[in-house]
């Protein structure tokens, strides 16, 4: 089972699931590409080769996230209208942070000779992360059929919207512009 087919069973109706896993599909994918593209210039891989390509690269990496968010929130609001449980007293089912995703960035820009805000490049890198081991953790306790129940489940979407659809998209538009 996967984070997918818990979001599909618990959406109202088939089309509102189908759209909300399509949409947080892409911003995985982005997400891993754009987390991925950082941490290849943390370990000294310098490509692009260019310190101009880099730059683009990271404006690309981050206008196709911020592409895929905005994506998000039109099926995600809809999809925590419909699956409101009677009681809000879920927990969100993922964690914070984790100690590996606290990187100092401005050495890591400055070797790749990117010009960017590191601070920024941090907080998007962590809310990223973050999503990326939601969806995760949402798979590993479908698999162990122990996913969060309605109201736990539309706590965490809710949790990931808030923070997402706020500084992040702002950090990202920053950072692509």
């Amino acid at each position: 089972m996967s984070w997918a087919s818990v979001i599909e069973e618990n959406a109202s109706t088939g089309a509102s699931g189908v759209r909300l896993v399509s949409q947080l599909r892409a911003c995985e994918v982005a997400a891993l590409a754009f987390c991925r593209l950082l941490e290849r210039w943390g370990r000294g891989d310098a490509m692009p080769a260019t310190a101009g390509a880099r730059q683009a690269a990271l404006r690309h990496a981050a206008d196709r996230v911020e592409t895929a968010i905005a994506g998000l929130e039109q099926p995600l609001s809809r999809y925590l209208l419909e699956l409101e449980p009677e009681l809000a007293e879920g927990r969100s089912w993922y964690g914070g942070p984790g100690a590996a995703e606290l990187v100092e960035w401005r050495p890591v820009l400055d070797r790749a000779g990117v010009r960017a805000c590191p601070n920024r490049v941090a907080a998007v890198y962590l809310e990223l992360a973050v999503l990326v081991r939601a969806l995760e953790g949402l798979a590993t306790a479908a698999s162990l059929d122990a996913a969060p129940d309605r109201s736990s489940l539309w706590a965490g979407l809710f949790d990931l919207r808030d923070t997402l659809l706020s500084s992040t998209v702002d950090d990202l538009r920053a950072l692509a512009a």
